[in-house]
């Protein structure tokens, strides 16, 4: 599509540039021709400089990207031909060439299609007759090096016909390249030469190997760049759904149909017209967000990272608006559009590769002999779905879910041509349609059947049938939240867990999830699993709780669907709750009666724990690649039997003191070759609180390990363990306790490049502190190279000695995590909570995640005088959430109110304190400054 570009010499005059370089002098002397370069220079790079604010200033004032992006084409064609006259001109002037000597400059590739952003490449085509001339390799040198000095980015090649039509045949790039070959300056027949040969023996020649490679190049392009449109930080040029897709559909239709715009498709019957508006609109909003992202970043940058969001969000004039930020609302608009790419490329290209697609003749012959297979209303060719007639979905809007149902059903795919009418019928999708038993039947049957429910809901909401069907489903498609935790937009998480879901049902998942593999079998309420699991985020970017929204959609939802008053029930209380074994398992102590008791009656019965737990499984897996990790496998599965233990009666019979009491009977029994007197003092060296909360197996090992330390009269001993399986490598500390330890052992394991997730902290009757910090690497993984586990011995070493300030080293270290993520601001938090445990307070801190922030909370509590007794950390993206239980000196909760508010306003100021030094906290974010400094409220945290 050609656009006007108003006003063309405001942006560059090329009359008047022209008589000022004819009127360049050249004395004749020693500088001559270099002095005469210089002044050509400078007029020529002043006018694109000129040209270039110009036009940025009217893309900034409201100019479409269309014409944007011609007139950066449009300044740079004006250029280089003010530069090829010069040169040619005066430099280097032929008053009689031969027919070698001829020369035309010929763009190619997106400056050959007329469109550039603003700091695009400028490829260039140096077209000769026959082979090079001396003559010829002087201008091209000149003007390369002038371009190069005005600071133009060009690509080029130089070749005559025959080595541009050859090289063509052989590499799908350069033919490519050649397809979009525009003519510039120079000698326009040799140019027109080129154009003619390419389209009679280069085109008209291979269309359908065109299509093919093309289509298999978007593929390996689609796999490479992450093969999703929900990235949370997507290429918009190379990405799926991005620009590049909307070429290849241009390529294809110019490569096989010669057109030089798509309207011409219209007349062919390949396009309808309103596919040819819905196309131009997405390649405005492309090319918009593409310029502006230049602009922004100036340079050639076509990731849409965190902090361009924010930026290019407010640049296109997106407001916040209730439950919802500027920038969620302007990244929904780009993952419509990079949806709306999808429907156009794929039954679009799908639509060519069937028409085009290479046949063997016996094939050709046996398609013509076989009649194809009718189904319902549908009829089987290829492998493919089909309408058997145009206006089925008209007559039987059921029909639209049926097609779905039987390409599931059957294995099937389902043909371009049945693609586009569901999109050409998605109107009959009413309130009718929607409160059909038969519909609703065969949409649950596709959401919980066995056979890859995953592909078909994702095809369902590619084709835009979910969304209109499920209302409420509509509302978060392509809805995403401007953080680092989650990866994929909400449906695109959602259909992924049902995917998940789908797969430890089968089996397929059980070396990651044993537990969740091995429970399944024994959900009863199936259906109301896989509907939770559909159901558990409808409600996000309403502006409220998104559990307790999402709850009364359930109950909405349930009938529609067709569930039993129980099942709907179940399913309601799943989309309540769906937080809460993630939130106890990571942010509470499972060692603590109290935690397994409030969680168990909070689920009720072992159904619902089984069903709780395959959903908080499939919830977290679903959140993104590197969210899941066998510490937090291990955690769920850790609280998961203790309240199966206590749903089941034992956990309530077994008293506490029994408990304590076996687990010495059994570590006794573990230590047969320990003198009885000795084995008589070990029993008496700890307090019941370490005998509740290890095994015996853990004790054992930790008696061995003081054995050895007292006899040997060492200061400090360190015993780690690397688990594999649960990702996390174990830390066993002996030494005597002191005020502070745990702060300066966090503080050295933070200078070692280590995340701790769990810590268990026990003191002895006789002073020594035997604690066990279980840590990460910053990848999630278990800290076990040799190497570093020596570093961190090293540190921990040096800084219970005095030698090493871990604040010293974390203080010169940069912030963990990369610059661009900077716009994601967290104000601290902190929660205090005294009913999570019958003996300690409960501190939750919450905070921008940074090195360091674990040991800044922890002296923060040292200062108050509290005992740490365990603590529980865990990240969500840039949110750091770490939970203390502490007791005061003398053992104690903290009952007293003024207390606890200077806990909670020490430890804010610490915290504010410390971001600022490290740059994570504007004044805006600071507690007090327009928002409240600390909130009473448990903040939800989603999976």
């Amino acid at each position: 599509m050609l656009a006007t570009i108003p006003n063309r010499r405001a942006i560059i005059d090329r009359k008047s540039l022209t008589l000022q370089l004819e009127a360049l002098g050249n004395d004749g002397g020693k500088n001559a021709a270099q002095d005469q370069r210089n002044q050509a220079l400078a007029l020529l790079k002043a006018a694109l400089a000129h040209g270039r604010e110009t036009i940025r200033t009217r893309f900034e004032a409201g100019e479409s990207a269309l014409v944007t992006r011609q007139s950066i084409a449009y300044l740079t064609d004006q250029i280089i031909r003010l530069a090829f006259d010069f040169t040619t001109g005066r430099v280097y002037p032929l008053p009689n060439p031969t027919a070698a000597e001829r020369l035309s400059v010929v763009a190619v590739g997106g400056y050959g299609r007329g469109e550039m952003a603003p700091f695009s490449d400028v490829d260039l085509l140096f077209l000769f007759p026959y082979k090079q001339t001396p003559w010829g390799e002087q201008v091209v040198e000149y003007l390369l090096y002038l371009f190069w000095d005005m600071g133009l980015k060009v690509g080029h090649s130089t070749r005559s016909v025959e080595d541009c039509l050859r090289l063509a045949m052989g590499d799908l790039t350069i033919r490519t390249a050649l397809l979009e070959m525009r003519w510039i300056w120079g000698d326009q027949p040799l140019a027109q030469q080129l154009r003619t040969r390419f389209a009679a023996e280069v085109m008209a020649k291979t269309g359908p190997d065109f299509i093919e490679k093309k289509l298999g190049e978007r593929d390996d392009r689609h796999r490479r760049m992450g093969d999703s449109r929900y990235l949370v930080e997507p290429n918009i040029k190379e990405g799926k759904g991005g620009l590049r897709d909307l070429h290849t559909l241009l390529w294809i239709s110019r490569y096989v149909y010669g057109v030089e715009d798509l309207a011409a498709l219209i007349d062919l019957g390949l396009l309808a017209p309103d596919e040819y508006k819905r196309y131009n609109q997405a390649s405005e909003f492309l090319w918009t967000v593409r310029c502006h992202l230049h602009y922004l970043t100036g340079r050639p940058e076509e990731r849409l990272t965190f902090d361009m969001q924010t930026e290019i969000a407010r640049a296109m004039g997106y407001a916040d608006r209730p439950g919802r930020k500027d920038v969620e609302r302007f990244m929904k608009r780009y993952y419509l559009v990079a949806k709306e790419v999808g429907d156009l490329t794929r039954i679009f290209a799908a639509a060519l590769e069937e028409r085009h697609k290479k046949k063997k003749p016996l094939a050709v012959l046996k398609s013509k002999i076989r009649r194809p297979k009718t189904t319902d209303g549908f009829v089987v060719e290829g492998g493919r779905l089909d309408l058997a007639d145009p206006a089925l979905f008209e007559r039987e809007p059921v029909k639209l879910l049926r097609l779905f149902h039987l390409a599931q059903e059957q294995g099937l795919d389902i043909h371009p041509d049945a693609l586009r009418q569901v999109s050409r019928s998605l109107k009959a999708i009413n309130a009718e349609l929607r409160n059909n038993a038969e519909a609703n039947r065969l949409f649950v049957e596709m959401l919980t059947s066995k056979n890859d429910p995953e592909t078909t809901l994702r095809r369902l909401n590619e084709a835009g049938v979910f969304g209109r069907f499920v209302p409420d489903f509509g509302r978060v498609v392509a809805q995403m939240q401007h953080d680092m935790y989650h990866v994929y937009t909400v449906d695109e998480h959602t259909i992924r867990a049902i995917g998940i879901l789908s797969r430890i049902e089968a089996g397929q998942l059980a070396e990651e999830h044993p537990l969740s593999v091995k429970v399944m079998p024994q959900v009863v309420s199936r259906r109301a699993l896989y509907v939770a699991v559909l159901l558990h985020d409808i409600a996000k970017g309403r502006g409220g709780d998104h559990s307790i929204l999402g709850e009364k959609v359930a109950w909405k939802l349930g009938p529609r669907f067709g569930l039993s008053d129980a099942e709907t029930e179940t399913v309601a209380w799943l989309v309540r709750w769906h937080l809460a074994m993630s939130a106890t398992a990571f942010k509470r102590d499972i060692a603590d009666p109290k935690t397994v008791v409030d969680f168990s009656k909070l689920v009720q019965s072992p159904e619902r724990l089984r069903l709780l737990l395959v959903l908080t499984v499939a919830d977290i897996r679903a959140v993104g690649p590197n969210v899941w990790n066998g510490w937090k496998g291990q955690l769920l599965r850790e609280l998961y039997y203790r309240a199966e233990e206590y749903l089941s009666g034992g956990f309530s019979v077994r008293g506490r003191e029994q408990r304590v009491a076996e687990t010495k009977k059994q570590v006794a029994a573990q230590l047969p070759d320990w003198p009885a007197a000795e084995r008589n003092a070990l029993l008496k060296r700890h307090y019941e609180t370490y005998w509740f909360s290890n095994d015996a197996d853990t004790i054992a090992r930790h008696a061995r390990l003081m054995r050895v330390a007292d006899k040997e009269k060492r200061g400090l001993t360190l015993e780690t363990r690397v688990d594999g399986f649960r990702a996390v490598t174990e830390i066993t500390l002996y030494a005597p306790d002191h005020p502070g330890l745990f702060a300066r052992v966090a503080g050295a394991i933070a200078a070692s490049g280590g995340n701790i997730v769990d810590a268990k902290i026990f003191t002895t009757t006789d002073g020594m502190a035997l604690d066990t910090f279980f840590i990460q690497d910053m990848e999630g993984k278990a800290f076990d190279r040799s190497d570093k586990l020596a570093k961190l011995s090293t540190a921990i070493q040096r800084t219970l000695s005095g030698d090493l300030r871990p604040r010293l080293v974390l203080g010169a270290d940069k912030p963990g995590l990369p610059s661009r993520t900077r716009v994601f601001k967290v104000a601290p938090a902190v929660l205090i909570d005294n009913t999570a445990s019958n003996r300690h307070t409960v501190v939750e801190v919450n905070g921008r995640d940074r090195p360091g922030f674990l040991y800044d909370v922890t002296r923060g509590l040292y200062d108050l005088n509290l005992s740490i007794r365990s603590a529980h950390i865990a990240t969500y993206g840039e949110r750091a959430v770490d939970v203390f239980y502490v007791q005061d000196l003398t053992g104690q909760k903290i009952e007293d109110a003024a207390r606890l508010k200077q806990i909670e306003g020490h430890l804010l100021k610490q915290l504010t304190v410390a971001e600022h030094k490290s740059g994570d906290l504007k004044a805006a974010d600071k507690p007090g400054a327009g928002r409240p400094a600390a909130k009473a409220t448990t903040r939800k945290d989603a999976a």
